[in-house]
């Protein structure tokens, strides 16, 4: 059986194989609640044949929206509009679903990427972001208002209970988000952290609230699903004089939360400035997960370019990850795990509606999954 198609556990969570549908933002909810189109993006990306589908970064809060057409879990409205799109999801397929949780901070009030993806904070449907300092993420952007210490201290139970929501209506894996120069990685970055008191300085003091939301998720969630982190394991600014979020640094957080009951590292990169140099490249990150694999023994999972079969086979072959993640490839392929299987000579789980439309001679071989339709 190659590597990319044995089975996987996370804490009791089985998972049929290393794939991962990534989260990926679609800017199609309102107001926070999920839409039509949540129903027929996760639908199909449901019969992927990945072991792992992970719904879209979800805010636990109105300002921690990236755009206004994000999804969110911070209202009793958010939570009636997602239980019917998870409910169907793991209605259709045996996948596994997981579920990001996010804080935007400086990055909040963003136009979607259609409309060009800049700061609208100061539009109509706008809002002022909020961020560890008063800095904004690019010069031209109105500078955020810094939050006071007891805003910080109420930021983990948002976080919580957006947890607590997402697993009542049957998410079975939780990811919190930490990267992509979004709030927690704010706090983590001496980019974007130029606080004075608990929450900012020392390494100690900037890992603060990133760890007490892993905390309080950890707690609000049954002790048998798993939670995870996904982390800019560099800034990718080591160029700079100024002192910058580095892999050592992340290895030391990935060890705290390790501590914590962290079930697994999702390793990206990148995102806190404009003045990032990031060495593009297939697989370009897959050395800082293997790093802190390594370092940590923690279970980590790689994305970012990766989309050909026999790349995906080799990094989880080789060590470098246990699982692989994919975005933009299921975008373009939702079948791709299919064609993965394909490739590589290994059965994957398929609805039996489908069997029928197999080439022959392609070399699939579907197996039965769990489920009665």
């Amino acid at each position: 059986m190659p590597a990319l198609f044995q089975p996987f556990a996370l804490r009791q969570l089985a998972l049929a194989n290393r794939i991962v549908v990534s989260p990926m933002c679609q800017y199609s909810a309102r107001d926070g609640s999920a839409s039509a189109w949540h129903h027929a993006h996760l639908g199909s990306l449901a019969l992927s044949g990945a072991g792992l589908l992970m719904v879209e970064a979800t805010a636990v809060s109105a300002e921690g929206r990236i755009t206004d057409g994000c999804l969110g879990l911070y209202s009793d409205a958010n939570e009636v509009a997602l239980a019917p799109v998870a409910a169907l999801a793991r209605s259709v397929a045996p996948i596994a679903l997981g579920i990001q949780l996010a804080h935007a901070g400086r990055k909040a009030a963003s136009r979607a990427p259609w409309l060009g993806g800049k700061l609208a904070a100061t539009e109509p449907g706008g809002w002022q972001p909020v961020a560890p300092s008063a800095l904004p993420f690019n010069a031209t952007d109105p500078v955020p208002r810094a939050l006071g210490t007891a805003e910080v201290q109420a930021i983990p139970a948002q976080f919580a209970q957006a947890a607590a929501r997402a697993a009542r209506i049957g998410f079975q894996a939780f990811e919190v988000h930490m990267a992509h120069g979004y709030l927690l990685h704010q706090f983590l970055s001496p980019q974007a952290n130029r606080r004075d008191d608990a929450y900012g300085g020392s390494l100690a003091n900037r890992m603060r609230l990133p760890l007490a939301v892993f905390e309080a998720v950890r707690a609000a969630v049954p002790a048998h699903l798993p939670v995870g982190v996904r982390v800019s394991a560099t800034d990718w600014l080591q160029h700079l004089p100024e002192p910058s979020w580095t892999c050592e640094q992340t290895i030391e957080l990935a060890r705290q939360l390790k501590s914590r009951g962290c079930d697994w590292i999702d390793v990206s990169s990148g995102g806190i400035s404009l003045l990032q140099k990031i060495p593009l490249g297939p697989g370009y990150q897959v050395p800082l997960a293997q790093q802190i694999r390594g370092a940590t023994g923690l279970a980590t999972i790689a994305v970012g370019m990766i989309t050909e079969p026999r790349q995906a086979e080799a990094i989880v072959a080789q060590g470098q990850a246990d699982l692989v993640a994919l975005g933009r490839g299921f975008l373009f392929d939702p079948r791709w795990a299919w064609r993965a299987a394909a490739e590589l000579g290994a059965p994957v789980q398929a609805p039996k509606q489908y069997w029928k439309m197999v080439p022959k001679d392609c070399g699939l071989a579907f197996s039965e999954p769990p489920f009665g339709l």
